[in-house]
């Protein structure tokens, strides 16, 4: 792993955490060169996961465009990383095992709704307008009216 400081690839692992799910660890690393410390991750990588797209399009499932239009629904609230990876993780997880390798943009959409907005309600607002392609105010409130109306749903597959 290459120091982000001073570009050196010799490092130690100081320490190493599995994730409770057990599918990322993450590890404190320090460089050897210049003393830096920092922390890297490994994840399981997916590969073969197709997206199809609402229009039919297909493409290549991307966690990193997951992840980052998660981190901006959920900029500014108090969620942090490890909170966003698990609610990918569960959610591609249990559409995997639903759809094997081809995972509906709507189910995977709807599954990252879901666990949202039982972890946040904001986070899940500025998720869902994106997601829902809202066009005015009007359709912000009547989400935020369906929120305070109703008790944040269970998970289940969508």
């Amino acid at each position: 792993m290459r120091c982000p400081k001073c570009s050196s690839i010799e490092d130690k692992v100081i320490d190493s955490r599995i994730s409770r799910e057990g599918n990322t660890i993450r590890r404190r690393r320090e460089c050897l060169e210049c003393g830096h410390r920092f922390t890297t991750t490994e994840v399981l990588v997916r590969d073969g996961l197709i997206v199809i797209k609402r229009d039919g399009r297909r493409e290549e499932f991307s966690r990193e465009k997951l992840t980052a239009a998660i981190r901006a629904a959920c900029h500014k609230r108090p969620i942090d990383i490890e909170q966003i990876d698990m609610i990918i993780d569960d959610t591609v997880d249990m559409l995997e095992a639903r759809f094997d390798n081809a995972l509906p943009s709507r189910a995977l959409g709807e599954g990252i709704m879901q666990r949202l907005r039982a972890l946040d309600q904001v986070a899940y607002v500025r998720f869902a307008s994106v997601y829902k392609e809202f066009r005015d105010v009007s359709e912000f409130m009547d989400e935020i009216s369906s929120l305070s109306k109703v008790a944040p749903a269970p998970l289940v597959q969508p």
